[in-house]
């Protein structure tokens, strides 16, 4: 699971997600890529499933970049627990992705492999997503 080794502070603020991703937001390293159409909390968990799947899809041929990392921590209060209190203690980690950045990165496969391969990496995250290929 990816988790940052360290971090400045244990609990963050939530923040907004408005606007476009800036950077992160063409292909740099393979020739496919997947490009997220929403904003949204992705979890460790779910990076790491779209990741199984896609190398389980590209079966020992090619090579994959993951380009978003989860860096911010989430806080959760135990089931039961009244209001109040302070924040909750942290419960895992989220990359924040904006409409534009580029999740996922792929190389030397065809092409049709390729769309293949990140529509099932797609079915595991929670956003909407588009196939990209280099150039286009």
């Amino acid at each position: 699971m990816l988790m940052p080794k360290r971090v400045k502070y244990r609990k963050s603020q939530r923040g907004v997600m408005k606007g476009m991703a800036s950077r992160g937001n063409k292909i740099n390293f393979g020739e496919f890529g997947l490009r997220a159409l929403e904003s949204a909390w992705v979890t460790a968990q779910q990076i790491e499933a779209a990741r199984v799947a896609l190398t389980r899809a590209l079966k020992k041929g090619g090579k994959v970049w993951i380009r978003i990392f989860p860096d911010k921590a989430i806080t959760k209060k135990p089931a039961e627990t009244r209001m109040g209190k302070g924040k909750g203690a942290p419960s895992g980690w989220v990359a924040v992705v904006k409409p534009g950045r580029v999740l996922f990165e792929i190389q030397g496969i065809k092409r049709t492999e390729a769309e293949t391969a990140m529509k099932l990496a797609s079915h595991k995250l929670p956003i909407k997503t588009a196939f990209l290929a280099r150039g286009e």
